[in-house]
Order: structure tokens, then C-alpha cells, then sequence
């Protein structure tokens, strides 16, 4: 910044508001504008610094709502997961008595037959012991 710069932006001094009275004006009116400018910049970075900050507000909202939903897609993912495999464990577990019976059934089955022809076998090798 050069001396003339300087000038401008530095009050003025008794001895030159008295030297140049128009001089002196136009030194104020300056600094009026300048601090006016200031002031403006200044309201104009607080409404950008405050834009920024409810952009910050405003996404920490959604992403603590988005890990709020989260939760409680997982949760209800959860239970639905698990309800399902009871279901299916379930149902395995219903297949494999109902197989169980079927077995035990034909065995039953089995075990009859196997007793008739014990007795047809015995009754064919011995013939004559009723007569």
C-alpha cells in the first residue's frame, strides 16, 4: 500500500480536516463508505456463515434420521430374519418326526410281517403236529 492508500484509510488528523476543509469531507465521506462496506461485507459473510451453518445443522438432522430409519430397518430386518429361521427350523424339525413315524410305523410293519412268515416258515418245516 503506498502512502496516498494510507492516507485514505487512516482518520484524518486535526491539523488537515483543518488545512482542507474539503479535503477533510471527502476523507469522512470515505471512511463513512468504507466502514459502511465493512459493515455490509461483514452482514453479507454472517448470512453466508449462517447459510453454512444450517447446511451443517440440516445434514446432521438427516444423517441422524437416516440413522434413526436405519436402526429400525435393521431391527425390524432382525426379527423378520429370525422369525424366519424358527419358521424354518420348524418346519425341518416337523419334517424329520413326521419321518421318524413313517419309520417306526413301517417297522412296526416290518417286525408283523416278519412274525408271520416266522410262523408260516415254522409251520411248513413242521407239518404234523396238529394231526
Amino acid at each position: 500500500m503506498d502512502c496516498e492508500d494510507m492516507r485514505k484509510r487512516m482518520k484524518p488528523t486535526v491539523e488537515e480536516r483543518d488545512g482542507d476543509a474539503g479535503y477533510g469531507m471527502g476523507m469522512e465521506i470515505v471512511q463513512k463508505q468504507e466502514n459502511d462496506a465493512s459493515i455490509v461485507a461483514s452482514e453479507e459473510m454472517e448470512l453466508n456463515i449462517t447459510g453454512i451453518l444450517e447446511k451443517i445443522e440440516n445434514f446432521t438432522q438427516m444423517i441422524s434420521e437416516l440413522l434413526e430409519s436405519g436402526k429400525t430397518m435393521f431391527k425390524e430386518l432382525s426379527n423378520e430374519f429370525e422369525e424366519r429361521l424358527i419358521t424354518i427350523h420348524k418346519e425341518q424339525i416337523d419334517k424329520w418326526q413326521e419321518e421318524i413315524k413313517e419309520l417306526r410305523s413301517l417297522d412296526a410293519s416290518n417286525e408283523e410281517a416278519s412274525a408271520i412268515l416266522h410262523n408260516a416258515r415254522f409251520l411248513l418245516q413242521n407239518p404234523a403236529i396238529d394231526a
